[in-house]
């Protein structure tokens, strides 16, 4: 059939992508203090986050493969055997006993685990000694300020990675009438050991980080006049000093203990502090840490700045900060280009011989070393504290005119025209098992090819390869007003009272630039903070948590045409397939692989952290759904074939050995295992159900697919017939558990009993009843939580077709997170970072995820427009977004209703597609587009 589109749509989808361009920057009129405030740029490769000082600017960067630890075995040998003794318990009902049994037999190998006890024994010792607080030592101490408390730890006070022994000290005037009484101290926590002094005598010690720090000061070691208070705080690892409290518990105060009112003393909040020890012996860890690298600084002579402006470009992946001093342009561009793997920093200024410029390197590793390699080319050196990972960073500058010096650690460019910094990095790490790189050598060679490089042919390379992905996709949304004429950090603030649909449109395309700029082939897969990270010690690690992080960090990934992403994702399953087929040897002995609630660069597989929440063995299997949706989306049956169906085949054997039979219900169980961080080790948690049902759905249609195992697809059959199913409780909700426990007031930030909703289809409109229940779920749940747990409601809002419910968790995705909302609140930090808090990547690609579902689902065998179009988005245009079967589709709506859908057949499957109560099926020739008009008729085909 052919007939003639209509004109109009030809013009808006030609120009859609030109004319949001105009809006996909994120800018700002001052320079970022905070890392939260810095704009990202990422090759994959590399990351840096940008702040756009003027006087002294900071680039912090991240290599992708710079980890702590090293390659080792994380796995408890002969683990099984208290797999049925754990089992047992758990049957009779017993979890407390199940729980402790598991942590002491069931957990896998920790770092430096062996004689640990010994080594901190023997540290904690010498460090206690060392200092008499009346010898000459403690006056020759070279002490500093602290402003106390430090709610993070003293790492947000400049110690960043010091793991060991620091003494505070302040003094108070004690009142005349408080003599011969008997007074206490409110210190607030203390991570992790304090021992306290008054006048050089102890009065209390405490090594715990959750209790409040109250001790009693007998009368005969107070002094009339001034008063010293001297604490040594003992930090083993992560996060040190004086931790505050919550609440309005009453800290840095001193009152007597019969207390009359609420008259006290109160403590300065400065006080003076030295470094006593920061070599502590290292912590037993069970996984590695994403380290950060290092941190290049600008330095210029500038003075009486005038219009600054600091953007990020979404739509070229260039960053840029402009300003005026006197009557010069400064301008400096920052870009991380994937063809070159190279950073590039271009300096600019109006007029001859004006940029002037100091580079320097610092980082937060204690091992390091900064060295001349020419006249124009400083390294920086650095290697891991306790770890195997060692690694150099190059920078170049090409200059025109000018001068360039290397001296003192420093490089000086003077009097040049323009100039551009370049900077590569490498690591010693070849692969999760070896680590004999030379990254030195690789730099070296590396800097050969980076002196012919010029700038605008760098930048222009960088645009090309970029938009090539980006472009693929494009989003407008009208209605209600747009404050691009406002800095992003204002538009935050103002986006949950205004209706600013240009800001959900700039924040979905922010997930695609994060996703370009974090995940490319050939490079690891996107941890929890993406490829950015700015702290030896980052928030969980920054590693990839299983249970739901790792995976919602590629939700949007096939949805929103960057299906070019997923390489390192799949190379990450392959990985962790390979490492976890010993762990279910030797934890479960059984055949295939099993991969528990996180893992890291060197693919440990093992249960970590406490048995109440660490064994969950459905982390391969989820996994394992991204491969089968990756082949639903582009119908790519080689992939399917060579990686897919082998990784599939291999976890859903783990299953069928590792299920056992429910005595009460006769029904096949997943034991033991928990509900994602919640309720504790239990046998038979509904999500785990779930996740297995789908993996042998999903192995049996590839095994049908590829035409091979018709035994293992019987096999696989008869399982699935047998697995507990979905339950109503009485509260009418899906069940959480086997047995009918859960709490209709429990607002967990995890909802894990409804992936069979999404990113599942265990749970469909198939059957209203079931969905119906799983939906009152969520209403108990409620519409609160982190940040990854809002982006994970806006997608089952959009799954219960409920797009005004759905919008209402994006505008408390896009809140302004620096409101001080609470621990668990989520939004959105000034440069768009999803706050768990603190910052977790997820949130903004599950978010984007969430819009794309609103917008067009598949998942039920039928491609679904509209199917959750929120009131407040009653017209738009989508260009590119994605479709299983391998479909790609433009389409625009007004007032709420479809207007035209263009949809291209890439495989030439057929397709059915619906909107509203219309639903239209026709085959498909490959590389062709068939056009629908608002009432679905087919009316043209090209």
């Amino acid at each position: 059939m052919k007939f003639l589109m209509l004109p109009i749509f030809t013009t808006l989808f030609c120009v859609t992508s030109k004319s949001q361009n105009n809006d996909l920057q994120l800018w700002y009129n001052k320079p970022a203090e905070k890392w939260t405030e810095a704009l990202p740029i990422g090759n994959g490769h590399l990351g840096a986050m940008i702040y756009g000082g003027v006087g002294e600017d900071r680039i912090q960067f991240n290599e992708s493969t710079l980890w702590s630890d090293g390659p080792r075995d994380y796995n408890r040998k002969g683990a099984y055997q208290y797999l049925e003794p754990i089992r047992k318990l758990l049957a009779e009902g017993k979890q407390k006993e199940a729980e402790e049994l598991a942590q002491e037999h069931f957990m896998g190998l920790r770092s430096n685990e062996k004689g640990y006890e010994t080594r901190r024994k023997e540290w904690l010792q010498k460090v206690k000694g060392d200092v008499i607080i009346s010898s000459p030592q403690w006056n020759n101490a070279q002490w500093e300020s602290m402003q106390l408390p430090t709610l993070n730890g003293w790492e947000t006070a400049g110690l960043e990675g010091l793991d060991g022994a620091v003494w505070f000290k302040t003094t108070f005037a004690l009142p005349d009438d408080w003599q011969g009484k008997e007074l206490l101290i409110s210190l607030g926590k203390i991570r992790d050991l304090d021992i306290t002094y008054i006048n050089g005598k102890q009065i209390g010690s405490t090594e715990d980080i959750t209790t409040n720090r109250l001790y009693s000061i007998p009368a005969n070691l107070l002094k009339k006049g001034i008063n010293e208070i001297e604490v040594q705080v003992i930090n083993y690892f992560d996060k040190g000093g004086f931790a505050g409290t919550k609440g309005d518990r009453e800290i840095f105060a001193i009152y007597p203990k019969e207390r009359n009112g609420k008259e006290s003393v109160k403590l300065k909040t400065v006080w003076e502090y030295w470094i006593q020890n920061d070599d502590a012996p290292a912590m037993p860890r069970y996984q590695a840490d994403y380290q950060p690298f290092g941190e290049l600084q600008l330095s210029s002579q500038v003075a009486d700045i005038s219009e600054y402006r600091r953007t990020l470009d979404i739509s070229n992946a260039v960053s840029t900060v402009a300003y005026k001093s006197g009557n010069v342009t400064y301008t400096k561009e920052y870009l991380a280009n994937y063809p070159d793997n190279v950073i590039a920093v271009h300096l600019k200024a109006s007029g001859k011989g004006n940029v002037n410029y100091k580079a320097t390197f610092t980082t937060v590793h204690k091992n390091y070393s900064i060295r001349k390699i020419d006249d124009h080319t400083l390294a920086l050196d650095v290697a891991v504290k306790n770890g195997a990972m060692k690694a150099t960073a190059y920078l170049y500058v090409d200059n025109k005119n000018g001068r360039v010096e290397v001296a003192d650690k420093a490089l000086q460019i003077s009097n040049s025209d323009e100039a551009t910094l370049y900077m590569i990095a490498a690591t010693n790490f070849k692969n999760y098992r070896d680590v004999s790189a030379d990254a030195n050598a690789i730099c070296k060679a590396k800097l050969a090819a980076v002196k012919k490089l010029i700038y605008e042919k760098v930048k222009a390379a960088h645009i090309a390869d970029y938009k090539k992905y980006f472009d693929k996709f494009s989003l407008q949304l009208n209605g209600g007003i747009a404050n691009s004429g406002l800095p992003t950090d204002e538009r935050i603030k103002q986006f949950s009272i205004t209706n600013d649909p240009a800001l959900l449109t700039l924040y979905v395309q922010y997930a695609r630039y994060l996703m370009l700029s974090s995940s490319r082939q050939g490079t690891n897969a996107a941890n929890l903070q993406g490829i950015w990270n700015d702290l030896l010690t980052p928030p969980w690690g920054s590693k990839y948590t299983t249970n739901i992080n790792l995976q919602m960090n590629y939700w949007p990934s096939e949805s929103l045409n960057l299906s070019a992403c997923t390489p390192p994702l799949f190379k990450l399953i392959k990985e962790v397939a390979e490492a976890g087929k010993e762990t279910a040897k030797e934890y479960y002995n059984a055949p295939g692989f099993v991969l528990h609630h996180n893992t890291d660069q060197w693919r440990g597989t093992a249960p970590i952290n406490a048995s109440n929440h660490g064994i969950w063995v459905t982390g391969g299997a989820w996994l394992s759904s991204h491969l089968w949706e990756h082949y639903l989306f582009t119908r790519d049956k080689t992939f399917l074939q060579n990686e897919a169906y082998p990784v599939m085949k291999a976890a859903a054997d783990f299953f069928v050995h590792f299920l056992v039979k429910d005595e009460s219900t006769g029904w096949l169980i997943s034991t033991p295992s928990n509900s994602p961080e919640h309720g504790g080790l239990v046998a038979g948690p509904t999500m785990d159900h779930q996740i297995i049902r789908e993996l042998f759905s999903n192995t049996i249609e590839a095994a049908k697919a590829l035409g091979v195992d018709e035994s293992f697809r019987k096999k696989l059959l008869q399982k699935y017939d047998s697995i507990a199913p979905n339950q109503i409780g009485k509260y009418g909700q899906l069940q959480e558990w086997l047995q009918d426990k859960d709490d209709s007031s429990d607002t967990h930030r995890h909802v894990s009993h409804l992936w069979g909703v999404y990113p599942g289809k265990d749970i469909t409109w198939n059957n209203e009843k079931m969905m119906k229940a799983a939906r009152q779920s969520l209403l108990y749940r409620g519409d609160d939580g982190t940040g990854w747990s809002i982006a994970w409601k806006v997608n089952l809002w959009a799954r219960f077709k409920d797009g005004d419910h759905a919008m209402k968790m994006l505008q408390k995705l896009l809140s302004d997170a620096t409101a001080g909302k609470g621990s668990e609140s989520g939004g959105v930090y000034p440069n768009l970072f999803d706050a768990h808090p603190p910052f977790q990547i997820d949130g903004n690609f599950g978010g984007a995820a969430g819009v794309a579902e609103m917008l067009v689902q598949s998942h039920m065998g039928y491609v679904e427009l509209l199917p959750a179009l929120p009131s407040t988005l009653p017209g738009g245009v989508v260009k590119g977004i994605c479709a299983r079967g391998n479909f790609t589709i433009n389409m625009q709506w007004e007032k709420g209703k479809l207007m035209r859908a263009d949809i291209t057949s890439n495989a030439g499957s057929n397709c059915i597609v619906k909107c509203g109560d219309r639903t239209v099926a026709f085959k498909t020739v490959k590389g062709k587009t068939y056009s629908l008009d608002q009432a679905l008729t087919l009316i043209q085909t090209k």
